[in-house]
């Protein structure tokens, strides 16, 4: 009796949400110059690559893949770490990962903090209860060894933060002896790389960097999603943390690096995100790590000297430690840098963004990652902000 009348209700019911008449109609997206902070834009061959037949997360061909992928993250980030793979997930996912992997409720941890990142790190450590304390650089500052010593003596934590690549305000942060001091004070060093790997020199192992992540989205010129991270042997720890999605434990399993004699199943892994990738790493290793690094070097001088040839100012004005991938310029003075940028989208079809966290409503932010890294874009972005500068609203205040 109740299963047929369970059957009869159920017959009698009538759909109350019709088909969306948008899903009726082809998906359309522009192709777009993207010169923000990312994503970057994918080139032909890394889309191909992320358009091959899907297979199951567990078949033979993607644990193939999947080392394959291990081996150019170690070459990425110059480290011998067994320890390495790709979170599911962007960058703030790896952040998630190597924070709640390493902080137990109660530790000690320090930030960095001169600009967003540091700041994420914190909540993320305060949210799984770790006792946060911050030291604290104006926008585009830097912190000495001595400003980090001094801190490190003071508090005693478990972890330090810092953001290599700090892409809100176009600081790309001295590393040297960093890890060293860490490891005086028995902390593990957390460093940031998401918007600096790959355009920049970082030396994980040689740096004594304890846990290092990215993303895939920027200078890998892969689509958002999948997030390299590495940790060294002082900071594997085998208590659960709070995340079963991001448990190192089993991460490192699907991943092949616990040298287990069988994977066992923990999530379904984004396969076709492990080929774009893994083509996206193919691409690096094919130029090279120096070779990359000097070509955003010399390519960001060229766009630096460019802006201050048509009357704008860096904000960053040390240039040691201007960031190579993500320039910020200061904003206009008397424009809405809100219609300067709907300018250049419009006119321009091109993407550069202002300022976020604690350089909204500061800086333009112009990002030239990858493929996007070249004198011919630098040139394009030059044109276009010069001719946004020449029809914008600009008050005479």
């Amino acid at each position: 009796q109740s299963s047929n009348s369970t059957s009869t209700l159920s017959d009698n019911m009538s759909l109350r949400v019709p088909p969306p008449q948008s899903l009726r109609e082809a998906l359309k997206v522009p192709d777009r110059y993207m010169f923000g902070p990312g994503p970057s834009n994918v080139p032909p061959r890394i889309l191909e690559a992320g358009a091959r037949p899907v297979i199951g997360h567990m078949h033979p061909e993607i644990f193939e893949i999947m080392s394959d992928i291990k081996s150019g993250i170690q070459y990425l980030f110059q480290t011998q770490n067994k320890m390495t793979f790709a979170v599911s997930g962007t960058g703030h996912s790896a952040m998630e990962c190597a924070i709640f992997n390493t902080v137990e409720p109660g530790d000690s941890v320090l930030t960095a903090v001169n600009g967003i990142w540091g700041e994420r790190a914190a909540e993320m450590a305060e949210r799984i209860g770790g006792r946060v304390n911050a030291i604290v650089a104006p926008p585009g500052g830097i912190f000495t060894n001595e400003d980090i010593e001094k801190a490190l003596s003071k508090h005693r934590p478990a972890l330090f933060f810092l953001a290599h690549g700090e892409s809100s305000t176009g600081v790309l942060h001295p590393l040297d002896g960093i890890g060293q001091l860490c490891h005086k004070y028995n902390c593990l060093f957390l460093v940031d790389s998401v918007a600096s790997m790959g355009g920049s020199p970082l030396h994980m192992d040689q740096q004594e960097i304890d846990i290092l992540y990215t993303g895939s989205q920027k200078v890998l010129n892969a689509p958002p999603g999948t997030a390299p991270i590495s940790f060294s042997e002082r900071a594997c720890r085998k208590t659960k943390p709070l995340s079963f999605f991001l448990d190192f434990n089993w991460l490192t399993n699907y991943w092949g690096c616990d040298d287990k004699p069988t994977r066992v199943y923990h999530h379904t892994g984004p396969v076709t995100a492990f080929y774009s990738l893994r083509e996206s790493l193919a691409v690096l290793c094919e130029e090279g790590l120096e070779a990359s690094w000097e070509r955003h070097r010399t390519v960001a001088e060229y766009f630096h000297a460019g802006l201050e040839n048509i009357g704008l100012k860096l904000f960053v004005k040390d240039k040691q430690v201007r960031l190579p991938t993500v320039t910020t310029i200061i904003a206009p003075h008397g424009y809405d840098w809100k219609e300067i940028t709907s300018y250049i989208m419009r006119t321009h079809n091109l993407e550069i963004s202002g300022g976020l966290g604690p350089s909204a409503g500061l800086v333009l932010r112009v990002g030239l990652m990858g493929c996007n890294s070249s004198r011919t874009n630098v040139d394009m972005v030059l044109s276009a902000l010069t001719d946004a500068l020449q029809h914008c609203h600009r008050s005479k205040v």
